[in-house]
């Protein structure tokens, strides 16, 4: 195991001066603590030093606030038959619908108040009114909230409960937990790392890489498929590069942390990508890597998906004519199913046209695979012994072309910029037209979230949050930004979070997560190795 300093030095409780949920007065006041509830809150600071040029501290900030309480909130399940449990429910809608539903639940012998939703304005997101929910009591304790939710279910509503501290409010109290991992590149000697496990189509909870890789921490890194009907489970649901070797490929204009071994060059960039097949003088465009044909998980794809090319969170896009390639990092077996498949050597060269797709792919082989119309066309070029060569370019923000990453994991929306909160919810795709529910569930009211950012000395700073607990409130999305401003990070992004926030030190979790069985398997995540 590797030597641990454990230097321990807690700081002393520290009044916070005033902040709001956006926290334009962050960058301002962060001698002061962190911009989270109102002036005066206790807040204590532990540092713990893992190994040289590693820290961990821990923030505890505020008290349990006795104008918080369960609420029976009318809601109708966000998605469906949706699996996500991360899936915000579908609770917000007009000023007349809510009346209406407020009436109807009168005319059934419950008290309803209508309460009007409200959303700090962003880099590029207006804000103001989401719209209204309706809301049933509120009980101290959440037997009482539950026995009243059984009665208005047995009304026939769709409702659940929910803690009122979890809403936002910047007059809550808290009380909030971060933990902050600390990497300065100037004394650390270890590795960083984006590790995804064995393969890409399976889930592994951190804990497990993180011991897999004798690791001193580690946190989960970006978003990724949950649902078999979105994918293969696991696989990134953006741009993965690992070691140098680009192995998903981006959703086009999201942001992405990225970062080098030796935890340098870190930061946060915008990449689209492109990919081509070409034989001889006949070229295909590429839509992905190592990923189900047909499914384009948070969009961002090409110009044909369906229903858009731009990305559009917690969504699966479509498109029935694609070419995507593989390696073996995949998985043991490509995905079976209608098209064709073309397996290449080392030297590219068609050893095996498969048709239907999927098999297993020898050691050191490749291939691509193609559905739909696009089935025709590959196959009219990867005759056996015919060479094809496949490729894939980065562009950044400016439309330049852009070396590969050393290390890359997806996220967003974007946090900071230059050293301001800097939020982009429209760019990223987390505002739905027409759907102010998802906005409010799943960035408006406080959730787990992790963070990673980099300050103004080049230090790599790597934040988790619980929270969807009386004890742990969790963040907005605008609070995210701040918070990642007043702990100095000059770009920061926000990774995966809600049930897949997590924080292994010494291969045992220190965070809460918020799945009821407990830990949740992750696509990815990122490793500080000895």
């Amino acid at each position: 195991m590797p030597v641990r300093a454990r230097n321990f030095a807690v700081m002393a409780a520290i009044a916070l001066v005033a902040g709001t949920v956006a926290g334009p007065t962050a960058a301002a006041e962060r001698d002061h603590g962190l911009p989270l509830g109102p002036r005066g809150l206790p807040e204590t600071r532990t540092v713990e030093t893992l190994q040289p040029g590693v820290t961990l501290t821990t923030i505890v900030r505020g008290e349990s606030d006795p104008a918080d309480g369960w609420t029976v909130e009318i809601a109708v399940p966000g998605g469906g038959n949706d699996p996500d449990p991360d899936a915000p429910p579908t609770a917000v809608g007009d000023r007349a619908h809510a009346d209406a539903l407020a009436e109807t639940l009168s005319g059934k012998g419950f008290t309803a108040r209508v309460e009007e939703v409200t959303t700090p304005a962003v880099a590029d997101f207006a804000g103001g009114t989401l719209g209204f929910r309706v809301r049933i009591g509120l009980d101290a304790d959440k037997a009482t909230a539950n026995t009243l939710l059984t009665q208005v279910r047995a009304a026939g509503f769709t409702a659940s409960v929910v803690f009122t501290g979890w809403d936002g409010a910047s007059t809550d109290r808290g009380p909030w937990r971060v933990q902050l991992l600390t990497i300065d590149p100037k004394k650390f000697r270890g590795d960083l790392v984006g590790d995804f496990g064995p393969d890409i189509e399976r889930r592994e909870t951190t804990s497990v890489l993180a011991r897999a890789r004798n690791a001193t921490a580690g946190v989960n890194a970006g978003f990724f498929v949950l649902d078999p009907a979105a994918g293969a489970p696991g696989d990134p649901a953006g741009l993965g590069a690992y070691n140098g070797k680009l192995l998903s490929e981006a959703t086009n204009g999201r942001p992405v942390f990225t970062f080098g071994t030796d935890a340098q060059h870190a930061g946060v960039e915008r990449y689209s990508w492109t990919g081509q097949v070409r034989a001889g003088r006949t070229a295909l465009a590429l839509d992905g890597i190592n990923r189900v044909p047909g499914l384009i998980r948070n969009c961002g794809g090409t110009h044909d998906d369906l229903p858009t090319s731009h990305p559009l969170h917690d969504t699966t896009c479509k498109d029935p004519d694609e070419l995507v390639a593989f390696t073996a990092d995949y998985g043991a077996s490509t995905p079976a199913g209608p098209g064709v498949e073309a397996v290449l050597d080392r030297q590219g060269r068609v050893t095996e046209v498969r048709e239907p797709r999927g098999g297993a792919l020898p050691a050191g082989a490749r291939s691509v695979q193609g559905t739909g119309t696009e089935a025709a066309a590959l196959r009219a070029i990867a005759e056996p012994g015919a060479r094809l060569t496949v490729s894939g370019h980065l562009t950044d923000e400016r439309g330049r072309p852009a070396r590969t990453p050393q290390m890359a994991v997806n996220g967003g929306p974007e946090l900071v910029r230059d050293g301001r909160p800097h939020v982009t919810v429209q760019a990223d795709g987390m505002v739905r037209p027409g759907d102010p529910s998802f906005y409010y569930g799943w960035a408006a009211k406080r959730n787990p979230r992790t963070i990673a950012g980099v300050d103004a000395h080049g230090r790599i700073m790597l934040a988790t949050v619980d929270g969807r607990a009386v004890d742990n409130l969790g963040l907005s999305i605008p609070e995210s930004a701040a918070v990642a401003d007043s702990l100095g990070m000059k770009s920061a992004v926000n990774l995966d979070g809600g049930g897949s926030t997590t924080m292994v030190v010494d291969g045992k979790l220190i965070n809460q997560p918020s799945d009821a069985a407990g830990e949740r398997p992750v696509g990815d995540a990122i490793l500080v190795l000895p």
